[in-house]
């Protein structure tokens, strides 16, 4: 493991907090819910990670049920939360990011606002504990009707600068498209809610399109602009912040290999590319693997990885003087 890339001040802004759960915290989370495990943890693994051979996002996702089934509580969400901060920050993550679908746990009497007050109680708790910043993006579902996704907005502008600092759209972007939900980002934009996209994981450059049209601030992968020139000037241009998972785009075949990866092609662009995991427990990576796969892969210098932290910093949805300490620390990191 290259010692440079292990101390370098890291960012994280795309990071799913029910894809990245320890075994650890998925046993805790299983006991006080009363949720059934397997004792093997090669069993468990299986239930919880994907593999190379993974087909495709559709099943990527089927990896989130058992997670999900533990997160039954305030105290659940909290818990994970916690653990979650405490994980990165172990990595030297001085920023993060966790973003987490409210709705999907609206069950057996937990209410979405019960869900974000879980999750913000285990961000103050884990930050206080570590000295990172952590805030929450609230993701709406692609599946979902409409109303649903409407109120993860409204509930993201109630708690707005006291935790939550966006709203995203997640989910099987081939079978339900972005043009179901643009009334969600258009409240967003109406409330002064800032918000990132997922876009372009599952081939579509239109779906990237779709998502610059309504004034999306950052994209969620954006791996399909890799044959659309004209997609990518316009990202460049509009300095729109790229959140690469390189793990993940490999396991859900957003690309057949390594030799597709756009990182290089992106960041010789001008794009305002940044490295993240995704899922840390589903694609069983930190940031300091990806950048290392990055570095093996695609020839990435050490001074490009810096250059990827400070476009982190600067597309960050974070107050002005929390961005420009991030970029102060990563411009003396020797």
């Amino acid at each position: 493991m290259d010692r440079w890339i292990e101390g370098l001040p890291k960012i994280e802004l795309h990071c799913h907090l029910d894809g990245s759960l320890s075994k650890e915290t998925v046993r805790l989370l299983a006991e006080e819910s009363g949720v059934d495990l397997p004792q093997d943890d090669a069993e468990l693994d299986r239930l919880l990670r994907a593999d190379d051979n993974c087909a495709s996002l559709a099943e990527y996702l089927e990896k989130f049920d058992l997670p999900l089934a533990c997160l039954r509580g305030r105290k659940q969400f909290s818990l994970a939360a916690r653990a979650l901060v405490r994980d990165a920050a172990a990595e030297h993550v001085r920023y993060l990011e966790v973003r987490f679908a409210p709705m999907l746990s609206s069950r057996d009497g937990l209410t979405p606002r019960d869900t974000i007050e879980g999750v913000l109680e285990g961000l103050r708790l884990g930050a206080q504990e570590t000295g990172i910043t952590a805030a929450a993006i609230l993701c709406g579902m692609r599946h979902f009707p409409i109303e649903p996704n409407l109120e993860v907005v409204r509930l993201a502008k109630e708690y707005l600068n006291a935790g939550v600092c966006a709203v995203d759209i997640a989910g099987d972007e081939k079978a339900y498209p972005l043009t179901n939900h643009t009334q969600m980002f258009r409240l967003a934009r109406a409330l002064g809610v800032p918000y990132t996209i997922h876009a372009g994981e599952c081939g579509d450059p239109q779906e990237i399109s779709a998502a610059l049209d309504l004034g999306a601030q950052r994209i969620g992968h954006g791996i399909a602009m890799r044959h659309n020139p004209a997609l990518l000037r316009r990202c460049v241009e509009k300095r729109v912040g790229i959140e690469l998972c390189p793990v993940s785009n490999l396991q859900t075949k957003a690309v057949g290999g390594w030799q597709e990866y756009p990182f290089r092609q992106f960041l010789e662009a001008g794009a305002m590319v940044t490295v993240n995991t995704d899922n840390r427990t589903v694609s069983k990576t930190t940031i300091t693997r990806e950048m290392t796969l990055l570095q093996e892969h695609c020839g990435a210098s050490h001074e490009e990885l810096r250059q990827v932290c400070r476009n982190a910093a600067a597309v960050a949805f974070a107050p002005g003087e929390i961005r420009q300490s991030l970029l102060r620390e990563i411009d003396r990191y020797v």
